[in-house]
């Protein structure tokens, strides 16, 4: 598979003449239109997408090959990915969700601490999920300059400033 991020997700029908409720993750919402086309996480299909309108949580959109209400209805949960290469160039102290996951975390002395598994956010900001290298519960740490001061994409690291009440 080709290097792609994820950008929205059908959230199920909208109307009745095959159109679909879409999620945008883009910074700027309706630039998710021109990232396309956009590929099913394993880039079995693509999809050139047209927004038609501003919905509550989104837009109402036309996906290509989906013409009738039952099959905008079986994309319900479909996330889509755009191509890396079709996406804007991000500023140096900005990171798509795809870069950071993977990375292994260490603390401030160097010590490994475990791995980034995901990327949440519950609308107050981003926050890692890191897997302990020695088990027990996740690591959930926001991520902010002074809770994560470095990321290093080229060697698959971030140094992690956990906040006191996480020790």
């Amino acid at each position: 598979m080709t290097d792609r991020i994820l950008v929205g997700a059908v959230s199920g029908a909208f109307g009745v003449q095959g159109e679909v409720r879409l999620k945008s993750f883009c910074a700027d919402p309706e630039d998710i239109a021109s990232y396309g086309p956009l590929f099913t996480e394993d880039g079995s299909r693509s999809f050139k997408i047209r927004l038609t309108k501003a919905v509550s949580g989104g837009f109402g959109a036309r996906l290509t090959g989906v013409e009738t209400r039952d099959q905008a209805e079986a994309m319900r949960g479909l996330s889509l990915y755009a191509d890396r290469s079709r996406l804007p160039r991000l500023p140096d102290d900005e990171f798509y969700h795809n870069d950071l996951i993977g990375l292994m975390a260490q603390d401030t002395g160097g010590a490994a601490m475990g791995q980034v598994i995901a990327v949440q956010n519950h609308g107050a900001g981003d926050i890692l999920e890191i897997r302990p290298l020695k088990g027990g519960e996740t690591l959930l740490v926001p991520f902010t300059l002074a809770n994560v001061p470095t990321v290093d994409l080229t060697k698959a690291v971030i140094v992690v400033d956990l906040p006191e009440t996480l020790d």
